[in-house]
């Protein structure tokens, strides 16, 4: 299968890019500057900006299936429109080419995930540092539903470097479940199980230890 990577830059991006083509995928990678994605070995790489469709028709010209791991940084404040924005131009590009299967992370928190972080993080990390981000990861989300495409939206539990565990526990009923932590290689895994299987095939599980 041949795929496109968008966030491929980013931690967890790069160990999608890795496992993929460890699994035998051909990668391209969407990538802002192709200097500061010349370790990402084996990919194709396709320069341009996530938000804009001509430059996601190009990167995705032949491609079977697209991986998003877009992410922003903690904006308090500022209002964030990236996720949304690059979510609504790939829906439209790949429904125009007819490209049918997409796995997206978002992350904990995001829908009807919130309120299952813990204290910690439902009280005071989403409220007052990732509102803003989270606000976006609902548009983001919704604009995938909204589609006519083979989706499956991933969200992570708390991200960490550990090494992988080799396995995870992936959850639509979420009674119960208050904060957790998985390792971005798992998360990585994970992901590419997506694209070639359905049993989340237009569902959004959350992913923890």
């Amino acid at each position: 299968m041949k795929i496109l990577v968008l966030g491929a830059t980013g931690k967890t991006g790069r160990l999608i890019v890795s496992k993929a083509i460890a699994e035998g995928h051909e990668v391209v990678a969407l990538v802002r500057s192709r200097e500061k994605a010349g370790d990402l070995a084996g990919a194709e790489l396709a320069e341009g900006d996530a938000r804009d469709a001509v430059a996601l028709a190009r990167a995705i010209a032949g491609c079977d299936a697209v991986v998003s791991s877009l992410g922003t940084a903690m904006s308090p404040f500022r209002e964030v429109t990236l996720l949304s924005t690059a979510t609504r131009a790939l829906v439209g590009v790949m429904e125009r080419q007819n490209i049918r299967r997409l796995v997206c992370i978002t992350g904990l928190g995001a829908g009807d995930s919130r309120g299952h972080g813990g204290f910690f993080f439902d009280r005071l990390v989403l409220p007052l540092l990732l509102r803003k981000v989270y606000e976006d990861k609902d548009r983001q989300e919704d604009a995938i539903r909204g589609s006519t495409l083979d989706w499956t939206i991933v969200r992570p539990m708390v991200l960490n470097d550990k090494p992988p565990r080799g396995r995870v526990k992936a959850l639509t009923d979420l009674s119960g479940v208050h904060g957790g932590t998985i390792a971005r290689a798992d998360v990585a895994d994970f992901v590419v199980q997506q694209l070639t299987a359905d049993t989340w095939l237009r569902k959004s599980p959350l992913i923890t230890w």
